[in-house]
């Protein structure tokens, strides 16, 4: 278990034919916040709940993570020993929904229910009786601004975009979606970081969709997952290869880190392929794929071959943000 610690948080004349495709995408973009301070108080109620609560005697640790959805509504995940990554057995929880009234947050599941309030969860059983209360708490990765080794090559410090074809630079120095790398790297270990716009009107491969393409064929999957599934085409997947060992999504708006470890498929001197992909990715500091043989290219990558392609930072029509990009070849 590699995140950093649990904190607790403060209180807070031409006619142009578009295609529809590109009429959704630009409604997407005008729905995204990227900026807390624009974000309404549903924002301020999802996240990242934990601490413990007497049962019979004794204390037991929970986690608590609260999503938004579209029209008020949120889903809440509860999760036995603590949150992903952080006490969670991968196995025992629950799932909660509920609207926001006034304000006001409660969360219904099968056998107990749950009020939210900024700062705080509050547990209560089926008669409505209280169970007792846990904190909003905000988790980051242990690599998160985490400096560039002496050896390494700073691809991207916020200063410009020489190192990229199609790069796009924000005000405050971010990188946006659809950057390619200019060179081409074998064997390597990548640092990056990214950050989930606000979405909560959208849903599925429509909320906050993006990838890290490695050899502009193989897929790291990002996407607001947080609290879902986990699945294989999900925030952290290979994509639509092989679901992430454990969903490591932070809620959108919060920075993130991927950290690959790539081994470049090997091939004999008549083209033959000998050796697949080898691939590691730490997911906010979290192992989620550990040296996976990958045998093919993923979604819409490249076709593969022995050449050796770009890194693609994946536009899906979504601003996705990045900064502190680094690599270490091997």
């Amino acid at each position: 278990m590699m995140i950093r610690n649990i904190l607790p948080v403060a209180a807070l004349g031409f006619v142009v034919f578009i295609s529809q495709n590109s009429v959704f995408a630009q409604q997407r973009k005008s729905q995204a916040i990227l900026h807390a301070e624009n974000a309404p108080s549903s924002f301020f109620l999802q996240g990242e709940y934990a601490g413990e609560i007497e049962s019979h005697g004794s204390f037991h640790l929970y986690g608590l993570q609260v999503i938004a959805r579209q029209n008020r509504r949120f889903e809440g995940v509860v999760y036995s020993g603590g949150l992903p990554g952080a006490g969670w057995n991968g196995k025992a929880k629950t799932k909660l929904s509920g609207v926001l009234r006034d304000d006001r947050l409660v969360l219904f599941g099968n056998n107990y229910s749950m009020e939210v309030s900024g700062n705080a969860a509050s547990f209560y059983d089926r008669y409505g009786d209280p169970l007792g209360q846990i904190a909003k708490v905000k988790r980051e990765s242990i690599t998160l601004a985490q400096s560039p080794p002496a050896e390494a090559i700073v691809l991207f410090d916020g200063t410009d975009t020489k190192n990229f074809r199609n790069g796009r630079i924000t005000r405050d120095g971010l990188l946006k979606e659809g950057a390619d790398f200019l060179s081409s790297y074998k064997d390597y270990d990548l640092h990056l970081e990214f950050q989930l716009p606000y979405m909560p009107a959208t849903h599925a491969q429509r909320r906050a969709n993006s990838g890290v393409y490695l050899q502009s064929r193989y897929e790291v999957q990002i996407l607001d997952s947080f609290g879902l599934e986990g699945a294989f085409n999900e925030c952290g997947s290979l994509y639509r290869f092989r679901k992430p060992d454990v969903n490591m999504c932070l809620p959108p708006l919060s920075w993130q880190t991927y950290d690959i470890n790539f081994r470049s498929p090997r091939y004999n001197k008549d083209g033959k392929k000998t050796q697949n992909v080898k691939i590691s990715v730490w997911h906010n500091g979290v192992l989620i794929h550990d040296n996976v043989d990958l045998p093919r290219k993923t979604g819409a990558g490249a076709k593969e071959t022995s050449k050796l392609l770009p890194i693609k930072l994946q536009a899906h029509g979504d601003p996705v943000r990045f900064r502190n990009i680094w690599l270490i070849e091997r």
